[in-house]
């Protein structure tokens, strides 16, 4: 019998998380990539040559989109696309930190339908489908609504730049987490109120996150308020702004318009 897009996805983070395992804190080999891209490590790689076998194996009809492999531009031409990363929060990985994640997704056109974020150090996984809550550990998870006066926003430094705003940046507590899709998710459960990134980011790291957020409760959207859309050929978004509706509306009010991509 043919499982769901879901449970498979759930039986290969719950997996792969064991192989990464195996080698954190265990001093892996480690290196950067070219063109700044940032670090990779053998658990990187391993972690995704299991995934690709186990998930390709079972949806061979399905496109291929990662962090880890080279891009094949068949996908573009799938109905169904996974898009994984398989650590998230790589240099957290390499320092030991548990603040790292699986993130796999599935695209149907250019809509995510499924998603899971699994963290295995801190034995925690959230999903979600398209019809169906978002859930921890099994149990449904949702948003806290928050003026954006003092909300608790997860993003990076940047994004407090004055330019981004229509006015003064508003008072804000910033935090941070090194798994951009465990950000989403703990804004989905309601720990921190907002997930903001000025910056473009890859499909991969949010596709399962942003499912998640969505289903939670939460507005998910690109930078403006705009849709989010997956398995394209930049493989990038403009930016994001997640949290629940009110302080989501909030937000994309105070801040500036974004500039063209």
């Amino acid at each position: 019998m043919r499982v769901t897009d879901l449970t498979l996805l759930e039986h290969a983070a719950v997996e792969a998380g064991k192989i990464a395992m195996r080698y954190w804190r265990k001093d892996p080999q480690a290196w950067e990539k070219d063109d700044d891209a940032g670090p990779v490590t053998e658990a990187d790689l391993a972690v995704n040559d299991y995934l690709e076998d186990v998930l390709r194996s079972a949806r061979p009809d399905y496109g291929w989109l990662s962090e880890e492999s080279v891009d094949d531009p068949s996908r573009l031409d799938a109905r169904h696309c996974f898009i994984i990363d398989p650590i998230d929060g790589t240099r957290a990985f390499i320092a030991g930190q548990e603040g790292f994640s699986h993130s796999l997704a599935i695209a149907t056109e250019d809509r995510i339908t499924a998603g899971v974020v699994h963290l295995p150090a801190r034995a925690m996984t959230y999903s979600a489908e398209a019809d169906s809550p978002a859930r921890l550990n099994g149990k449904p998870i949702a948003p806290v609504e928050h003026a954006l006066q003092g909300a608790t926003v997860l993003t990076g430094k940047p994004s407090l730049d004055p330019v981004f705003w229509r006015g003064q940046v508003p008072p804000v507590t910033r935090e941070f987490r090194p798994s951009l899709a465990w950000r989403l998710c703990l804004v989905a459960e309601g720990r921190f109120n907002a997930a903001l990134s000025t910056r473009a980011a890859w499909e991969w790291d949010i596709a399962a996150g942003s499912l998640i957020a969505e289903r939670a409760g939460c507005r998910v959207t690109a930078l403006g308020g705009r849709p989010m859309r997956f398995n394209t050929q930049r493989m990038m978004l403009d930016g994001l702004v997640i949290a629940a509706p009110g302080l989501h509306g909030a937000m994309i009010e105070a801040m500036s318009p974004p500039q063209p991509a």
